[in-house]
């Protein structure tokens, strides 16, 4: 069964692979055509060098690490706060009504205009990285939350109460249950979101991370260690998009 998926997933995957590929080889035409300066776009191979570069005394390791904790907690701390209030949002009339607008409102501030803000308030520490991570991925998750719990079908809540569920045994047992595809999707999404907002949380006097090696490289000019910062946030936010993916796609599965 593994195996059969695993070859129906196969041109799934090579399809994917094509378009990177053909972008590899048209950055390399260009380098190679000098349409940009070298300080302007280095050929594929220059990043490569940057790549071992940075691996062979240890940098990058110190870099990854440090963003990848940071998305970790942030977004650990963010979409639990977002599937809790989101929860009571979706599930209570009155606190949609209460504080739906608000958290609407808030939604709409821009990532940089929290800076000075977490800057004034937690210092130059972990904490406002890790918050403006969590802010990140907080509002995608709520709304998704709240949006799908507003919408469950009322007989299946009308099922449940007949055996007896109530307050959170009902959320845990029916609605949730119900949502589940939806739910895994905001958090899809929500993870993405935390990675968008890392870039943003590493200018806080930042001395390591993905987001530092990105506008550190821009400060010293070096456009290779810039693309390759670019590159390595591109994949990893890929990763672990795909792994949300294959649980979404099995939630479905399992709800069919």
């Amino acid at each position: 069964m593994a195996r059969a998926a695993a070859l129906r997933r196969a041109p799934v995957v090579l399809a994917g692979v094509v378009v990177p590929l053909v972008l590899l080889g048209v950055w390399q035409l260009v380098a190679d055509a000098q349409v940009f300066s070298t300080s302007q776009l280095p050929a594929p191979l220059d990043v490569a060098d940057a790549l071992v570069a940075l691996l062979g005394n240890g940098q990058l390791w110190t870099h990854l690490q440090a963003s990848l904790g940071r998305v970790f907690l942030g977004y650990l701390f963010g979409a639990a706060a977002a599937l809790a209030l989101g929860s009571v949002v979706g599930l209570s009339v009155t606190a949609r009504r209460l504080l739906g607008p608000t958290v609407g409102a808030i939604r709409t501030v821009p990532s940089l205009a929290w800076v000075p803000l977490l800057l004034l308030w937690f210092g130059i520490g972990e904490e406002p990285k890790i918050l403006l991570v969590a802010i990140g991925a907080f509002f995608p998750v709520y709304t998704t939350t709240a949006s799908a719990l507003a919408h469950v079908d009322p007989h299946l809540l009308e099922v449940g109460r007949a055996y007896g569920r109530r307050g959170t045994g009902l959320l845990a047992t029916i609605s949730l249950p119900a949502v589940a595809p939806e739910l895994i999707n905001g958090l899809r999404l929500g993870l993405a979101n935390a990675w968008l907002f890392l870039v943003a949380a590493e200018l806080i006097a930042s001395s390591k991370g993905l987001g530092f090696l990105l506008i550190d490289s821009q400060n010293t000019g070096r456009t290779d260690v810039m693309i390759l910062a670019i590159l390595l946030l591109a994949v990893l936010g890929k990763l672990t998009d795909s792994a949300f993916h294959l649980l979404e796609d099995r939630a479905v599965a399992g709800r069919t």
